[in-house]
């Protein structure tokens, strides 16, 4: 289960999508994000969804990563399908004891598994194509409109930078924790909820000491590097606009914009 987290991680290629500078990616989510939680209706849905393929099969990320990217949200998936489907009220159309189940409450959950399956897609398609620096840049890059007001945003997209490195080998570490502690006699599988999390009480100790270990570590590096915050640093490779972000751009606008007018419309 552990290895079909992907969050964080990076796929290399040459694609259109990977070559598209990252504000351009960033600001594309936004309006994509915006428009799957603005839309309505089965048509509108289905161009965000063409969408999100569309740019999966340009972007030539294997289908299967996407679809691993799935998997750690499927329990919240069908957690929140079955709340709506009981706390929506409408038309009744099956009833169990003082449980019922509406028309309403049924297209409010296929809606909102929806909306978190796009979401979660969108989002990992962005980190797949872009590599955590090129983020950090970005994420400065769009708030630096913020230092006027004497705001931190190169700590705070250092930060962001580097709990998304850090995802996969927390991950990894988690992993190998878990597997000695198994070759010790350690069950994590069978019993009771409240068993298995007890279990997992060896493996929470071992992992905040590594993990605090690896802070401490990366902190000292920093510090004999002189590193002092973002001012007056430069970069190795600087952010530049091209012609492609600007297609990119008008395609993301008008597919976006296409789904809202489309669910004014209908």
């Amino acid at each position: 289960m552990l290895k079909d987290i992907t969050l964080g991680q990076y796929y290399p290629g040459t694609s259109p999508v990977h070559r598209m500078d990252p504000r351009t990616k960033l600001l594309s989510l936004i309006l994509y994000i915006v428009t799957i939680f603005v839309v309505k209706g089965a048509i509108p849905y289905a161009v965000c969804v063409l969408a999100v393929m569309a740019a999966v099969w340009v972007s030539t990320i294997p289908a299967k990563m996407v679809l691993k990217s799935l998997k750690p949200i499927v329990i919240i998936v069908i957690f929140t399908g079955i709340l709506n489907m009981l706390y929506t009220p409408g038309r009744e159309i099956f009833r169990v004891w003082i449980l019922k189940i509406t028309a309403e409450g049924v297209t409010t959950a296929l809606t909102m598994a929806l909306r978190i399956v796009l979401l979660v897609s969108s989002t990992a398609l962005l980190t797949y194509t872009t590599s955590p620096m090129a983020l950090t840049d970005a994420l400065e890059s769009l708030l630096s409109p913020l230092k006027k007001i004497k705001l931190p945003v190169h700590e705070f997209a250092m930060m962001m930078s580097i709990a998304l490195r850090f995802i996969p080998t927390l991950i990894e570490e988690t992993d190998k924790i878990m597997s000695a502690q198994k070759a010790r006699g350690a069950d994590f599988e069978t019993g009771s909820i409240l068993n298995r999390a007890k279990a997992l009480v060896p493996v929470l100790v071992p992992l905040f000491v590594s993990a605090f270990r690896r802070a401490e570590e990366l902190a000292t590096a920093m510090e004999c590097r002189l590193y002092h915050g973002g001012e007056g640093r430069t970069r190795l490779h600087s952010l530049t606009y091209t012609r492609l972000d600007l297609i990119a751009g008008i395609i993301v606008a008008a597919v976006c914009g296409g789904a809202i007018a489309l669910s004014i419309v209908l």
